[in-house]
């Protein structure tokens, strides 16, 4: 066996010191640092519904400049440039993250890019607030961190409930407290959420020329243009996790702020596509069940059943129930009779409240409320439930090596 003289190991040293100190100035290179009143430069990726809506609330708070903006619909640009007249749009995201003014982008994206845009942006040294859930597969979650990491940037997910401020409310008085006993018990449900029905135009029945479908697909295994997939994604498993990741990834996500607990230890789903038969992967009925240690454990039922509608989580303590959700939260002592404390939410979409904390975050270089850490974890356990839908059966969890364990 050889071994290194000491100057080899000063040598090898200083190499890996210099490689390191290359990598940040590669990101450094891209950012500055800017002053507590300086605006902040913009761009959005991803320019559908969804993004020029958080787009929107960004310039609400009139810190920012939208100075680009990009997708693979014309159409979306178009209408994301109406909004921000003066940026520049782009078809290719790695194109927008070249641009020299620019200091964040907020990704809006079809679950299916999330992965790809943030770790990209996070290596071009920009900021990142990505839409939930953070991932498509668990194993996409700790390249995302250690690029975030790495590059000493600052990544929320958009999982705003952390930055709610009845939540957070909530969560002192009663199970900071420990008023509510021990829980053990959470559901959470979510029934009727027409974002999962939405039916593709007329206008898109044939590929239109100003929508790049290759590039909408990305990663995923190539098909013909399916104007449903492309308008309704959410209801397929290739692009993203249905109602799973979707809806029950903000709930999980509260449940862990609340109970400081974001480690499952196994979970089992059942469920299927039961009314629409029209064409969808992703179950439209579903049940999942999480358990956390020895502790409790944390059920989600949704359905997209006409008629059928609502959503909330509540916390089953041994001395009461919390309900909450984005408009209230209640309070119902535990006895016959007792009748709910109700303490009524913000009156407005409080999302804009995660936005400013994202952009003194980006100042202040602190974690933000939804670190990107936590937007994994909240996202794995929801991943969980879609696996084991998949699979049928029921998954035992090593939420620490974050692997599922063999039978």
């Amino acid at each position: 066996m050889l071994f290194m003289q000491p100057q080899q190991h000063a040598r090898r040293a200083l190499l890996r010191t210099l490689s390191k100190a290359a990598l940040f100035a590669s990101a450094a290179s891209y950012s500055r640092i800017l002053g507590a009143n300086e605006r902040v430069n913009l761009g959005l990726i991803g320019s559908g519904e969804r993004g020029r809506h958080v787009m929107g609330l960004f310039q609400k708070t009139e810190q920012v400049n939208v100075t680009a903006v990009c997708d693979v619909y014309s159409q979306m640009i178009d209408r994301a440039k109406s909004m921000a007249p003066g940026a520049e749009s782009f078809r290719d995201h790695r194109k927008l993250l070249e641009h020299k003014q620019l200091d964040a982008v907020l990704i809006g994206t079809p679950d299916h890019w999330h992965s790809a845009c943030a770790i990209d942006a996070l290596n071009a040294g920009k900021d990142v607030y990505v839409e939930k859930p953070l991932t498509l597969t668990i194993e996409e979650g700790p390249k995302i961190v250690k690029a975030a990491r790495v590059n000493e940037r600052v990544c929320q997910v958009g999982l705003q409930q952390r930055s709610g401020a009845h939540y957070i409310e909530a969560k002192q008085k009663y199970i900071d407290s420990k008023a509510i006993g021990t829980v053990t018990l959470v559901r959470t449900f979510w029934h009727g959420n027409t974002y999962h029905l939405r039916k593709a135009p007329a206008s898109l029945a044939a590929l239109p020329s100003n929508l790049d479908w290759a590039r909408f697909l990305g990663p995923v295994k190539w098909r013909d243009w399916d104007p449903q997939q492309f308008w309704n994604w959410r209801a397929y498993l290739d692009f993203g996790g249905g109602q799973v990741t979707d809806l029950f990834t903000h709930w999980i996500d509260v449940v862990h702020m609340f109970m400081g607990n974001d480690g499952p230890t196994s979970g089992v789903a059942a469920g299927g596509v039961y009314y629409y038969k029209d064409g969808r992967t992703a179950p439209d009925t579903i049940n999942v069940m999480l358990e956390y240690g020895g502790a409790y454990t944390v059920t989600f039922e949704a359905t997209l059943a006409p008629g059928f509608r609502g959503y909330g989580i509540e916390f089953c303590g041994t001395n009461g129930k919390l309900y909450i959700d984005r408009e209230k939260y209640e309070w119902t002592a535990a006895g016959r009779g007792a009748v709910p404390e109700v303490v009524k939410g913000p009156a407005y979409d409080f999302t804009l409240d995660h936005v400013k904390n994202f952009l003194e975050c980006v100042k202040s270089r602190k974690k933000p409320n939804c670190d990107v850490y936590d937007g994994h974890r909240s996202a794995m356990a929801s991943h969980l439930g879609n696996i084991s839908y998949v699979q049928k059966r029921r998954l035992n969890f090593d939420p620490w090596r974050e692997e599922i364990l063999p039978l």
